[in-house]
């Protein structure tokens, strides 16, 4: 964001969209650090926000629940049929879901939106 800024502060307007995780509005046992890292991101993204958001500079943050990634076919079955049984839409999400929301944020859709969590996560955090 250091450079992303600089640049939007020059051209005087910009859209800015972190990736963390529903990690970063809620907690999981037994990942601590990554949980930190992404509460860590979600308010770095608010902060952020209220800094910038008079210069014309919109930053956000799309929080995905478990999406088919690498990082997701590397685990067990016992632990992808755990991770899709926390999301009440009954599946994982795909990277395309994930993408669409950031394009949304990137646009001049989501001109009034500044500071938000966008949870990608299929029901995952309104349990």
């Amino acid at each position: 964001m250091k450079y992303e800024i600089a640049q939007m502060l020059k051209q005087g307007s910009g859209a800015i969209v972190n990736m963390a995780s529903v990690v970063g509005v809620v907690a999981l046992p037994n990942i601590l650090l990554y949980t930190a890292s992404k509460h860590a991101v979600v308010g770095l993204t608010k902060a952020a926000a209220l800094q910038y958001a008079k210069a014309g500079i919109r930053i956000n943050v799309v929080a995905p629940g478990a999406i088919q990634t690498d990082m997701f076919e590397a685990v067990t079955d016992e632990a992808k049929a755990y991770l899709t049984g926390l999301h009440p839409i009954g599946r994982i999400g795909t990277p395309l879901e994930a993408a669409n929301a950031v394009l949304f944020l990137s646009s001049d859709r989501a001109s009034f939106v500044t500071g938000e969590t966008l949870m990608v996560d299929g029901g995952f955090v309104a349990q």
